[in-house]
């Protein structure tokens, strides 16, 4: 993707209120330029200000996979576990728990 798309992203979250979709989407575009720091602040921002924003988790914790951040990562997916139950999205409580089993269990982080 071209930086053309996130300055469109840009100009949506300066007209509206901090829309998590805007947010999430930019931060994709960053990661994609493989502007890896920049994703993390969009993601890390989606968690803290739209905690119930539930994509967020999946794709914060896949980014600190690639960034060999492997506790994080195992942290984020249970935090999301419990979001996702908490909203009952059955989807993403899948997904998530199956990116946790890959790196391991309680035990291995704990």
């Amino acid at each position: 993707m071209s930086s053309n798309r996130l300055q469109t992203l840009h100009t949506f979250l300066d007209e509206d209120a901090p829309d998590p979709f805007i947010l999430f989407a930019i931060a994709k575009e960053h990661e994609k330029l493989n502007q890896l720091d920049k994703a993390l602040e969009y993601y890390l921002n989606l968690k803290e200000h739209h905690t119930n924003y539930v994509g967020t988790y999946y794709h914060l914790g896949k980014l600190y996979e690639k960034l060999e951040q492997f506790q994080n990562a195992f942290f984020i997916y249970k935090d999301g576990m419990k979001v996702a139950k908490a909203e009952g999205d059955q989807h993403s409580l899948s997904e998530l728990a199956g990116a946790k089993l890959s790196l391991g269990d309680d035990d291995d982080f704990e």
